[in-house]
């Protein structure tokens, strides 16, 4: 095997690292783009459990010959001059993340943001921070539940990566934080913030990204975790049961999906008497087109289409101060006890030649 080589020296400073992660965007919003994300978003094993030869030839001859064209429409709709709004918001976060760490703790401690899928890379983005003296690593892929097709995807990558290094450093991976106090608070905040400014709705729908069912029934905590964030959520607002409801988006192919489904919900409401509703996606920690686009004006359009009157997107927490804060601490309870007082340089490398000439001359 050969191994990825990296800057290293012994005398150089021994720093912790941050990675935080987030599910990929396409470099542009045309087919030609959305057919390279697609291909390595959808050919993942975790993404889509199906027999390999059989996906390819689904994945390969149909869907990559359609999707592609569609896809691009949809980002153009979303796309800013910076680029993808998750790509931007990402980036913020890890900027705001990086600031209010180092403000405490210096130069030690190194933050960076990659991508699943697409750029900038996870590889790419751990050969950064190896190269700046990384030692010691906390990952952070900003999915609040643990799914297989997200967080454990993402450890899948950082595994293949490791497996092509020599050196490995320690590592300590955060799988899920869905039921953190301090999450739960910033959403809380936020829908409450929401109401103080525009009122409530006759109905505050929680929805999440969807798998499909037999992943739950195979063990997958996804949905399980999913219902204690609203419950959670819920409480924290005192909220009475008919006055919310969890449900699940962005289901494809035949396969049976977690239930309830979100814009069959939002189709029958109306004709239940209920046509004003508020809806919060707590699975997301950026707005992307999955939150702006599907959320904000597909499904609002079924809903207004059945007759709602009142439909509302309460944002994702994004780069929020409360947000920042709760990922921030999340990350220094990981890092707290790595950090030690920083070393003069010289005095480290002295102390590794006086090892060096005293295990010789034994």
């Amino acid at each position: 095997m050969k191994y990825q080589s990296q800057a290293y020296t012994h005398s150089q400073s021994k720093k912790v690292g941050v990675l935080i992660t987030n599910l990929g965007t396409p470099n542009a919003p045309t087919k030609s783009a959305l057919r390279d994300y697609l291909k390595e978003f959808l050919s993942d094993p975790r993404v889509v459990e199906v027999p390999r030869l059989i996906w390819w030839c689904i994945l390969n001859l149909i869907i990559l010959n359609i999707r592609p064209a569609k896809s691009a429409e949809a980002y153009k709709r979303v796309w800013t001059d910076e680029g993808s709004p998750l790509a931007q918001i990402t980036q913020a976060q890890c900027k705001a993340i990086a600031k209010d760490i180092t403000d405490e703790w210096g130069s030690q401690v190194v933050v960076e943001w990659a991508m699943r899928y697409g750029t900038p890379s996870i590889s790419g983005q751990l050969q950064k921070l190896f190269d700046q003296g990384v030692e010691k690593l906390v990952v952070l892929p900003l999915y609040p539940q643990y799914s297989a097709a997200t967080t454990g995807s993402t450890f899948d990558a950082i595994a293949e990566d490791f497996q092509q290094r020599r050196w490995l450093p320690e590592l300590r991976f955060i799988n899920q934080y869905g039921d953190h106090q301090g999450y739960v608070e910033a959403l809380v905040r936020s829908i409450q913030a929401h109401w103080d400014k525009f009122g409530r709705a006759e109905k505050l729908i929680f929805s999440y990204h969807g798998v499909p069912l037999r992943y739950l029934h195979q063990g997958d905590p996804y949905h399980c975790q999913c219902l204690k964030t609203t419950r959670l959520i819920a409480e924290a607002l005192g909220i009475k049961e008919n006055e919310y409801m969890t449900t699940f988006q962005s289901r494809f192919g035949k396969e049976e999906w977690l239930q309830p489904y979100t814009d069959k919900t939002l189709e029958a409401l109306p004709q239940s008497g209920v046509h004003s509703v508020q809806i919060i996606c707590p699975g997301f920690s950026a707005d992307c087109l999955e939150t702006i686009d599907e959320i904000g004006f597909e499904n609002k359009e079924v809903f207004i289409h059945a007759g709602g009157e009142r439909y509302e997107y309460i944002p994702a927490l994004n780069d929020s101060d409360t947000h920042i804060r709760f990922l921030s601490g999340l990350l220094k309870q990981q890092l707290v006890d790595w950090i030690q007082p920083e070393e003069d340089g010289s005095l480290r490398e002295k102390r590794y030649l006086s090892s060096t000439h005293n295990t010789k001359s034994e």
